[in-house]
């Protein structure tokens, strides 16, 4: 897993509060152990009545909190998601991909499907060659398989990540 591809790792299909809550502390405790890790992970709004779970995004590193929901969600259309608040987040996670360890990146969905969101943070990691660890749901799976074609695949499981984790290190 030394190789280019295996720095890119995705979890394909799982829960997202569970994806991100292993993303959370997977960069927790690589932040505490020294590692410089940016990226963004989500947080649902807990608003009643919704069927889109669009809340926030975490920075990683700053823990700044990005809205990512409209009130309303556009004509046509069940999701709340508001492209604009992603994109603020990608602004500021793609500053600090070329000086960190590893990046965590909250998913790989829709917009990223259509080249906006954290498209361009998700090109610059792989670009700058860093270790990238993400989450895809199947409807996208072949558009990030465009993006990360040989990206490897890993279970929704914190001794699956940390493991991943050694191996890029060690490599």
């Amino acid at each position: 897993m030394t190789s280019a591809a295996g720095r890119i790792a995705t979890i394909v299909g799982a829960d997202t509060a569970i994806t991100q809550a292993l993303f959370a502390a997977s960069a927790a405790a690589w932040r505490a152990a020294g590692a410089k890790v940016v990226g963004v992970v989500s947080e649902a709004h807990d608003l009643p009545d919704r069927t889109c779970t669009a809340g926030f995004l975490r920075d990683i590193a700053s823990a700044r909190r990005y809205p990512i929901y409209r009130e309303s969600a556009p004509s046509g259309t069940s999701c709340h998601l508001d492209a604009a608040g992603v994109e603020a987040a990608c602004a500021a996670v793609r500053e600090s991909i070329g000086a960190s360890d590893a990046v965590i990146l909250s998913k790989f969905g829709k917009l990223e499907a259509q080249q906006r969101g954290l498209a361009d943070a998700f090109a610059a990691a792989i670009g700058a060659g860093k270790p990238l660890l993400t989450t895809v749901s199947e409807k996208h799976r072949d558009a990030w398989q465009a993006m990360a074609p040989d990206a490897v695949v890993l279970p929704a499981d914190p001794a699956a990540i940390e493991d991943w984790w050694r191996a890029v290190r060690a490599g």
